[in-house]
């Protein structure tokens, strides 16, 4: 009888036990199902989202005997992604905008830290699994005028202008093949890119005309046209908590010269959350394009930020 029993109570508590692992199964299944449900709901028509950040530094000196100069500067930035997905249709839209000056007590100029305005847009329609026929827009320029300063004979700071807005203005743009795994990850390759770089052709007729081309653009003209293959990456990542790192890459190689001089444009942001509204920003940029300049451009802006998101 005792066995019988024993037999009993070992069989309850094996059917309790299925019960119970049966019950977490179908509530982790359920709780699944609702959050895949959600996020179509909320994840189909328009979404955006933005960051606005103000950089400071601030250097003040006074009987300092090592030496150094006051110096003030700030950069405005803004980060805007407006973006649309319904169905199998997706269109992302990127809007980056930096400007930064920076003031020091015996200039006899204030000079830009920072200059940039770039849209980033690429709309596709399934393809199959994560992969999407895609066609994508790319451009840039600048806010103001650039100069290169120098000396004149009495040791007088002096500039020259060089650039300005829309002097040199790019735009890429193609058909392609475009992967992405989540918003955090995307990948776009298009083999038949047309990038046109416009200039105005007051530099190509004399101001800042030097080796025959004005970044690639022909003496008197106003444009540049290029057929080419170009790829990008977008990868953002959590490096720590209140730690992200958001990497771009773009390449972009000629078919219709010099296809082996690849043009590179990769920017990394750094952002360091203190709080809702504070942050410590890191900003990296390096670009290498010899119709502009054989080398490596490169840009770094770091210092405290004050964030606002909209």
């Amino acid at each position: 009888m005792r066995k019988i029993f024993l037999l009993l109570f070992v069989l309850a508590n094996l059917t309790f036990v299925q019960a119970q692992n049966s019950e977490k199964e179908l509530i982790k299944n359920t709780e699944k199902a609702v959050k895949k449900l959600n996020d179509t709901i909320e994840g189909e028509g328009w979404k955006s989202k933005g960051n606005f950040s103000l950089l400071l530094n601030q250097s003040s000196f006074n009987n300092w005997i090592a030496g150094g100069e006051d110096s003030f500067s700030g950069t405005l930035g803004i980060n805007y992604d407006l973006n649309y997905k319904k169905d199998d249709v997706t269109w992302d839209n990127k809007v980056l905008a930096s400007y930064g000056l920076l003031q020091t007590k015996n200039a006899d100029f204030e000079k830009k830290t920072d200059d940039r305005f770039e849209l980033n847009s690429i709309v596709g329609k399934r393809a199959f699994g994560e992969w999407y026929y895609s066609y994508f827009l790319n451009f840039r320029t600048q806010f103001t005028t650039g100069y290169i300063y120098g000396q004149d004979a009495n040791g007088k700071e002096i500039r020259t202008e060089n650039t300005k807005f829309l002097s040199p203005g790019y735009l890429t743009t193609g058909p392609g093949i475009y992967w992405t795994k989540d918003d955090n990850l995307k990948v776009n390759f298009a083999p038949l890119t047309s990038k046109f770089t416009f200039v105005d052709n007051i530099y190509t007729s004399g101001i800042g005309y030097v080796d025959g081309t004005y970044f690639g653009v022909d003496a008197n003209k106003s444009m540049r046209y290029e057929l080419g293959f170009y790829a990008s990456v977008y990868y953002k990542l959590a490096i720590m908590t209140n730690v992200t790192a958001e990497n771009t890459l773009n390449l972009y190689s000629n078919y219709l010269e010099d296809p082996q001089n690849v043009d590179m444009d990769y920017s990394l942001n750094i952002i360091m959350k203190v709080n809702k509204y504070l942050s410590a920003n890191f900003s990296f940029q390096a670009i290498y394009d010899d119709n502009a300049f054989r080398g490596f451009q490169t840009r770094q802006v770091f210092g405290l930020g004050v964030n606002f998101g909209f």
